[in-house]
């Protein structure tokens, strides 16, 4: 039996469970930093395969490192599994969890014979947080040399376009007045964000292709008869370089300072996290996958004008800028809902769903095993 046929009988012996935790993730979203169950369930099923595990890895408590395997090539395969505040997994982390957890499961059963070790890293905190960034810090994925993993999207596509980004708090403090006997007496906080927002949104005419700013108001007020005290929104800042986030930033930054020199409200901005950069795709391991993908019937057709333009941002983007990796769609048949949108969620626990993470799973592990030939392995282990 050949090393692929191999990894498929191992995955074919835990495809249930595997498709039972997408499904019991799904079933219990959990917000970032908080993935306490999602966590445990992984842990559970890597032991009972074989795996080495560790929990709080990096001093992330919900982080989790598995090893089977001892070759000198070390690959890591990336296990999302936090949700959307009220939407739930509307980005399919589920499916990536789970996919993530079966290429592992399939790839051990020939590591050995490979001369690979093979890791599932359970990476917490991915919509915001920047929890890959946090264990690249603290050394988790020291010695690895390829990382990988998939995403669920309406689409397959091996090498979709991603952003920089950077997510900023601003906060700004007034002064509290009765809003009808004594305004004169009260700083509006609340005017504060507002001339902000409309100077944000008079800066988007100026802004390139590709550039985002949006976001929140996450506090407005106390009441309406109160002049605001405290006011705060939480923005995310996009651009397709990191070179070019610093700039699009300051702009947006000279905004928030608008509305408090308008006002003579304080203001300060806090990070809700490091800086996301965008995804720089492994040309060789795409086309490893793309390969093994087609060869299960997976169709990849080109972007086109919507989906070149539907930029999102990955934490993975900054361990593809450490070291080879990719970060391809899995396609569900979800259209006209696309991510982020109850619907998409809906979709994430289908049939077609249960599908793709089968399919992801062998793409992901088969990509593993190739990644072990000669050529690539001399190359990975430079």
């Amino acid at each position: 039996m050949n090393a692929k046929a191999a990894a498929r009988e191992a995955f074919e012996k835990v495809r249930e469970p595997v498709l039972a935790l997408s499904r019991r993730i799904h079933g219990c979203p959990e917000l970032a930093f908080e993935e306490e169950q999602a966590a445990g369930w992984i842990a559970e099923l890597l032991d009972a395969a074989g795996f080495t595990v560790e929990l709080g890895v990096g001093g992330l408590p919900t982080a989790l490192r598995a090893r089977a395997g001892r070759g000198p090539l070390t690959l890591a395969l990336c296990a999302e599994y936090d949700s959307l505040p009220g939407i739930g997994h509307a980005c399919g982390h589920n499916m990536i969890a789970a996919s993530s957890v079966g290429a592992a499961i399939a790839a051990a059963r020939v590591a050995d014979d490979l001369g690979l070790t093979v890791l599932l890293v359970g990476t917490p905190a991915e919509e915001t947080g920047g929890g890959k960034i946090l264990l690249l810090e603290r050394g988790v994925f020291a010695g690895v040399h390829a990382a990988l993993m998939v995403h669920p999207a309406p689409i397959d596509a091996v090498d979709p376009p991603t952003l920089a980004l950077s997510e900023l708090d601003v906060h700004y403090t007034g002064h509290a007045a009765h809003a009808s006997a004594f305004p004169e007496r009260g700083i509006n906080a609340g005017d504060a964000l507002t001339i902000a927002q409309i100077a944000i949104g008079l800066l988007r005419q100026h802004l390139r292709p590709g550039d985002r700013v949006h976001g929140i108001v996450t506090r407005g007020g106390e009441a309406a008869n109160i002049v605001p005290a405290r006011t705060s929104a939480s923005y995310m800042v996009r651009a397709i370089k990191s070179a070019d986030l610093d700039e699009v930033q300051a702009k947006v930054l000279r905004c928030f300072e608008a509305g408090a020199l308008a006002t003579g409200a304080t203001w300060n901005v806090t990070r809700r996290s490091p800086d996301y950069a965008p995804v720089r795709h492994d040309p060789a391991l795409a086309a490893l996958y793309r390969r093994n993908a087609e060869s299960l019937g997976r169709t990849f057709v080109p972007l086109g004008d919507a989906f070149t333009r539907a930029a999102g941002s990955t934490d993975m983007g900054n361990i593809s800028q450490a070291m080879p990796a990719i970060h391809p769609y899995i396609g569900i048949p979800s259209m006209p809902a696309v991510n982020h949108q109850p619907e998409f969620a809906a979709a994430c626990v289908t049939p077609a769903a249960d599908q793709a993470v089968v399919d992801a799973a062998l793409s992901l592990a088969w990509t593993a095993i190739d990644a072990a030939a000669p050529e690539q392995r001399q190359r990975l282990l430079r």
